[in-house]
């Protein structure tokens, strides 16, 4: 089941890329693993899944000490919001963090990366629907605080990514991720080395890949409803 519906999510996304007039090797698929179990992963890893998106801390850990024989193999993202105190866990086991919403959050998990690991690769979240409930840096703020963050050590600033408002027409869904391409596109041209986009979930994943997503996060089309 897994296997196929990985197959049927890389098939959707080759197939928006090609309507865009896009590769589809240039769009990482990021399997959104929360709430499922270890050897459910395992079977995505089976499948040719390499890369696995954890929102909470203790539940990630745990899964990247249950799957310690594939740590070399998987990429692990944190894609929850992070709060100050739980920066160092983060800091010392996931490969990449794409919710820096704040400097201070940066500056922790800077400090805190283990001096023997790679530098930890990290998106800030852009809050483009400007919606309470979401974290996220407002628009505005976002190429102070991208300088500051790509100025920081042990860290290496990668791009954006952005949770936009649900939207069910695709001219309404492209809106806030053509916002993005552009804001990514300035940063670019102010001389951060930029390549990464995350955007685009399930319900939007075409939309994103028309404005230029590098990177999809996808839960439910692979692993099923969660419980």
């Amino acid at each position: 089941m897994i296997a196929a519906n990985l197959q049927a999510v890389r098939q959707g996304i080759a197939a928006a890329a090609q309507q865009a007039g896009r590769q589809a090797a240039d769009i990482a698929l990021l399997a959104v693993s929360k709430t499922v179990s270890p050897d459910r992963i395992r079977a995505a890893y089976a499948a040719g899944q390499r890369e696995f998106g954890e929102n909470y801390v203790q539940e990630g850990i745990d899964k990247i000490a249950a799957l310690a024989d594939l740590r070399d193999r998987l990429q692990w993202h944190f894609i929850g919001p992070l709060q100050s105190n739980k920066t160092r866990p983060v800091a010392e086991h996931f490969d990449w963090v794409h919710t820096i919403d704040r400097l201070k959050i940066a500056e922790r998990l800077s400090a805190q990366r283990p001096a023997g690991m790679p530098a930890l690769q990290v998106c800030i979240q852009v809050n483009i629907s400007g919606e309470a409930s979401k974290s996220g840096v407002a628009p505005a703020e976002v190429p102070a605080l991208a300088h500051a963050v790509a100025a920081l050590p042990r860290l290496q600033l990668r791009g954006l990514m952005a949770i936009p408002e649900p939207a069910h027409d695709p001219a309404a869904q492209r809106r806030p991720f053509a916002t993005m391409r552009t804001m990514l596109q300035a940063l670019r041209a102010d001389g951060l080395a930029l390549d990464t986009l995350s955007m685009g979930m399930s319900g939007d994943m075409e939309a994103a890949i028309a404005e230029g997503a590098t990177l999809v996060r996808i839960g439910t089309a692979i692993f099923g409803a969660r419980g």
